[in-house]
């Protein structure tokens, strides 16, 4: 019978340093940083809602343009809905899911992260 490996306690993910916490109100203005993507530098956001810190490559789902209207502004004027300033298309803050427009069902990249300690965190792999 095989046998598992040993726990090491070490995660396969690394956290590396976004931004403080106090960077992101809630339904406010998102924070721009960049993160490796497929070999090359891309832009990537992290917004608060509904009192959780969410990050997603900077990205439509219908065309490979950056969502915010102004650098660090993502939500669409009811602060319920990350908008594309290019196409309309609505994504849902908590999830990136594609909510309407032309996005047509494909969402936003979602980037994985941690908030502790009053700093947000990028997990990478090791």
């Amino acid at each position: 019978m095989p046998t598992l490996p040993a726990d090491t306690g070490v995660s396969p993910l690394r956290p590396e340093p976004i931004c403080p916490s106090a960077a992101i109100e809630e339904g406010g203005g998102g924070f721009r940083f960049a993160v490796d993507w497929h070999g090359t530098r891309a832009a990537a956001f992290v917004i608060r809602h509904l009192g959780r810190a969410h990050a997603y490559l900077n990205r439509c789902g219908h065309v490979p343009v950056e969502l915010d209207w102004q650098p660090g502004e993502f939500f669409d004027s009811s602060r319920l809905y990350l908008v594309c300033a290019t196409h309309g298309a609505l994504y849902d803050p908590a999830s990136g899911a594609c909510l309407g427009g032309r996005c047509e069902g494909r969402g936003l990249v979602v980037l994985p992260i941690e908030e502790r300690d009053g700093h947000i965190y990028l997990l990478k792999e090791n």
